[in-house]
């Protein structure tokens, strides 16, 4: 059985690419310090083909006799948040991100160098994006557009530099994988989150569709939203970003390239709220107000994804409407204490 390390295996996107592998026939070791939602129960932990090792991504050195023959690793352990975690948090997302991918690479480029690891997979984000005026976006943009504005953006594109150094000066083998949006069940309410209102409601710190879900489940009437509610995006189910992402690691064509995994089909977050809307008030009129938004609220993420078609085969095929259900009925059932 081949063996891949996953760090950040107990998030959100982690607990995703933790079943995928484990359904296909790898052994996952995992690696997280539950510092974003405190210590959680996910599906993959009682997977006889699953351990984990709950330590800093910083302290990996610690266990190198376990995973001295793991095949790959996938780089996903990161501090990240919703839009005001890139406020609060602007100095913490540059400095932690940046020691946590350092203790990573090290390791990989230690393991790599003894003759186990075959690939490191490194999770960036489509924040690399975030001053382009191209769209669809192509891979290769984040080198010709104007750095990102935010931390985070910057750090991930820094994240992507990590491969090309680390193959530049070692050979270490790489991908990069950029997720658009990523929606689904699992997402819990973050530890030391900022609380801010959206109206009668505190803000969700996660992403969009849990908060509008969230909003309209307790009854607000009318629904706040940041800003007017242009913000376009491509919502991309869990299930979709780790097929893509275990097809990216498995490919001999997806060696030292980069990839956008996305839903090719945009939609503003105001008509995701009137999806949302429609589901849980069927025949009630939809109402919206306007909450001041964020300073990296970027307004537009459209991926170009023909690359990940042509070259891995990788298509998304979750429709919006199949992650609304799925996230309404968790949400539903965490409410009634079910899930």
């Amino acid at each position: 059985m081949k063996k891949v390390l996953i760090t950040g295996s107990q998030g959100f996107i982690g607990s995703y690419l933790c079943s995928e592998m484990l359904s296909k026939g790898y052994q996952v070791i995992g690696i997280d310090n539950y510092s974003k939602y405190g210590k959680i129960t996910r599906p993959h932990d009682k997977d006889p083909n699953f351990k984990l090792y709950v330590l800093d991504v910083q302290d990996i050195d610690t266990i190198y006799d376990k995973i001295k023959d793991v095949d790959y690793i996938i780089a996903g352990a990161a501090l990240i948040g919703g839009i005001s975690y890139f406020h609060k948090y602007a100095y913490d997302l540059l400095a932690t991100n940046e020691r946590i991918l350092a203790s990573t690479f090290d390791m990989a480029i230690r393991l790599f160098k003894e003759g186990a690891l075959k690939r490191i997979l490194a999770i960036s984000s489509s924040m690399v994006f975030e001053s382009t005026d191209i769209y669809p976006t192509p891979e290769g943009e984040q080198l010709k557009c104007p750095p990102p504005l935010s931390t985070y953006g910057f750090q991930k594109l820094s994240t992507e530099y990590f491969c090309k150094g680390a193959f530049e000066q070692y050979g270490l083998p790489y991908t990069i994988v950029r997720p658009f949006n990523c929606v689904g069940v699992g997402e819990e309410e973050m530890l030391n989150g900022e609380e801010v209102l959206s109206g009668n409601v505190k803000l969700m710190m996660s992403h969009v569709l849990p908060d509008l879900i969230n909003k309209v489940l307790q009854g607000q009437d009318p629904l706040h939203i940041l800003g007017e509610g242009n913000q376009v995006r491509c919502y991309t189910n869990g299930k979709d970003l780790a097929r893509g992402i275990r097809m990216a690691l498995e490919s001999d064509k997806g060696e030292n390239e980069d990839f956008n995994l996305s839903l090719k089909h945009p939609t503003s977050v105001l008509e995701l709220a009137r999806i949302v809307w429609k589901r849980l008030k069927p025949g009630i009129e939809f109402n919206f107000v306007s909450d001041e938004p964020f300073t990296y609220d970027v307004q537009k993420r459209v991926p170009d994804t023909t690359k990940a078609k042509e070259v891995l085969g990788f298509e998304a095929v979750v429709t919006l409407e199949q992650s609304v259900d799925e996230v309404i009925n968790y949400m539903r059932n965490k409410i009634n204490g079910k899930a």
